[in-house]
């Protein structure tokens, strides 16, 4: 396998559907032993949307923002990632949710991870920061039928990543494989 950074310079530009409401950041970073990881949250059980879930920091476009702007501003908010610490990669397909109303614009960054990652407890239950190798691993994943759409899903100890952001996830680890026709992505 090529260089994770290598592989994402293939990566499209941050995609700005007119409809998009969302957007969330796929940080990346390399840690002291030169491995990838992603950074992740884990939503508190009291939120009224998708509680519980594994998912990437992120949430609404604010009028006059960019998804890009927004994937920043709700990184730092959430896990306290620091604005000029977010290189901007590229983006993945935007997706919805269980709302077909809410289309969320992906944007993947590399991050310089600051010494301590902080979490706003109002949004984020626990901070997540698996290594991309792991993720890669096709053994760790799940695939079900739901809703005549093949759902994808990653269980950590803390909880478990699945929908939308399990969907982006596979596209992203696709990328990181090379696949650029889209099959990592298909129920195997």
């Amino acid at each position: 396998m090529l260089d994770i950074w290598t592989q994402l310079d293939a990566l499209g530009p941050v995609q700005r559907p007119r409809r998009s409401r969302s957007a969330v950041l796929v940080p990346l970073y390399r840690d002291d032993d030169r491995t990838v990881r992603v950074i992740l949250t884990r939503r508190p059980d009291h939120m009224r949307r998708h509680p519980g879930d594994v998912v990437f920091p992120g949430g609404r476009i604010e009028p006059g923002e960019t998804p890009e702007d927004a994937a920043v501003r709700e990184a730092c908010e959430e896990v306290g990632i620091p604005e000029e610490a977010v290189d901007i990669v590229g983006g993945l397909t935007p997706v919805t949710t269980r709302d077909p109303r809410n289309l969320i614009v992906p944007v993947v960054a590399r991050v310089e991870r600051p010494a301590e990652l902080v979490p706003d407890r109002t949004e984020v239950d626990v901070i997540l920061e698996p290594a991309v190798r792991d993720l890669l691993d096709d053994s760790n994943w799940r695939a079900s039928r739901w809703f005549g759409r093949t759902m994808w899903f990653y269980e950590f100890r803390e909880g478990v990543m699945w929908g939308a952001t399990g969907f982006m996830m596979r596209e992203f680890l696709g990328h990181v494989r090379g696949d650029t026709n889209g099959q990592w992505r298909r129920e195997p």
